[in-house]
């Protein structure tokens, strides 16, 4: 077995596994679903899939590649199907070599001149009942840019922010899988301005980018996280017609960037997360926050999670924040007082939230610099980025990075 590379620093985590995914070292999103990861790629645009039946020995076992100009960055999986976004390569797109464009103007702005559709828009849904092959048995093609990301946890529904033609950026649809050869847009729903088709002028300041990043549902709520817009709290009980609860946007005076809004409905609790997005925090500090949603007409802020303080992680370069939470999806390490994020450079932390007004963190593992760099963007530094964060049944963390591979730690706390 090839040596492990040594963590930048850990506390109560250690590092029992890595792979480079065949060759593919950079990952977003990932699943872990009978005993094989799931990897979206940001610049090798398919996906990947790893066998990590023994952790501490994963093994490529396949990819799949994606059509010409178009990435998966992100992708779901839940009992036999996999549901996987086709999106223009945005960071492919020469106008995007700086990041604050994407991060800082609407996408439909950006790309509004694009004549030549040289990608595909829409949702791939493959089988999976073989979980290393899986076997494309539908698509929902889509106008425009195409999906972000995706709730999917079984069932008929699956939700989706999707960049469609005649909106300014990604807005909230939701998707009929009743028959999953054959899926439907049923619903949508946006934030007033975003419309430009219908003549609705943005009213947000300029060099903020009012967008869906995805929606995390609980039972009939599905709560949104719109990236400088804040947070939607959405009555979902008709699929077709998503009517807004409440929403709150607290950027100013913070940074924006809200990523991830997770309910814990046994609590009555929200954990938001906002994404750090430029370099050296020129976008702010951003934090993690923890709602009372008691009242899903009043959701109010009692906290915030503590930063990572061992370095100056500022000073270390590329992004140091948040990026996303485990999600606690069903058949996944479930708990409402056990948190897992993502920090970007300061790698994985993990927190006890068991006074909800005094978040503890227990845990931590920053990997290692990746050993080559993927990111074909120009001037990204060489540090560890680490972007999505995914704990299994019995415990195991799983998290990805933009150019370092595959981690797999062990949680000590």
């Amino acid at each position: 077995m090839t040596a492990l590379p040594t963590p930048e620093y850990s506390r109560n985590m250690r590092l029992i596994g890595h792979s480079d995914q065949g060759g593919r070292p950079d990952g977003v999103q990932l699943m872990v679903h009978r005993g094989f990861a799931y990897i979206g790629h940001m610049v090798s645009q398919g996906f990947s899939i790893v066998d990590v039946r023994d952790p501490k020995n994963p093994k490529a076992a396949g990819y799949v590649p994606a059509p010409p100009g178009t990435w998966n960055v992100h992708l779901q999986a839940h009992d036999d199907l996999l549901l996987v976004i086709n999106a223009r390569d945005l960071f492919a797109d020469a106008r995007f070599a700086d990041e604050k464009v994407y991060y800082t103007r609407q996408v439909g702005e950006t790309v509004s001149d694009v004549q030549d559709k040289g990608w595909s828009a829409g949702l791939r849904i493959f089988d999976i009942s073989t979980p290393d092959k899986p076997r494309e048995i539908s698509f929902l093609s889509l106008s425009g840019i195409g999906i972000h990301r995706i709730w999917y946890v079984g069932g008929r529904w699956a939700y989706v922010s999707a960049l469609i033609d005649g909106f300014t950026d990604y807005i909230f649809l939701t998707i009929d899988l009743a028959d999953p050869r054959n899926p439907q847009v049923a619903g949508r729903w946006w934030l007033p301005g975003m419309n430009q088709a219908a003549g609705e002028q943005p009213n947000w300041p300029e060099g903020k980018r009012y967008a869906l990043h995805h929606a995390i549902i609980a039972g009939d709520t599905a709560y949104g996280s719109w990236r400088d817009g804040g947070l939607t709290l959405l009555d979902v009980k008709d699929r077709t017609q998503p009517t807004l609860i409440s929403h709150r946007n607290w950027s100013p005076p913070f940074g924006g960037g809200t990523h991830t809004a997770l309910p814990l409905p046994d609590r009555d609790l929200l954990v938001v997360l906002d994404e750090a997005v430029l370099d050296n925090q020129e976008d702010g500090e951003k934090h993690i926050w923890l709602f009372d949603i008691r009242d899903p007409s009043n959701p109010i802020s009692i906290s915030t999670f503590p930063q990572p303080n061992e370095r100056d992680y500022v000073a270390k370069g590329a992004h140091f924040g948040p990026h996303n939470l485990h999600e606690n999806r069903p058949g996944s390490f479930v708990s409402s007082t056990l948190i897992f994020a993502t920090y970007q450079n300061a790698g994985v932390r993990a927190y006890d939230i068991s006074d909800p007004y005094r978040p503890v963190e227990t845990g931590a593992l920053v990997p290692a610099a990746p050993a080559k760099m993927m990111d074909t963007r120009p001037n990204r530094p060489q540090v560890i980025q680490s972007c999505d964060v995914f704990v299994d049944a019995e415990g195991i963390i799983y998290s990805t990075d933009y150019n370092g591979g595959l981690s797999v730690i062990e949680y000590l706390g």
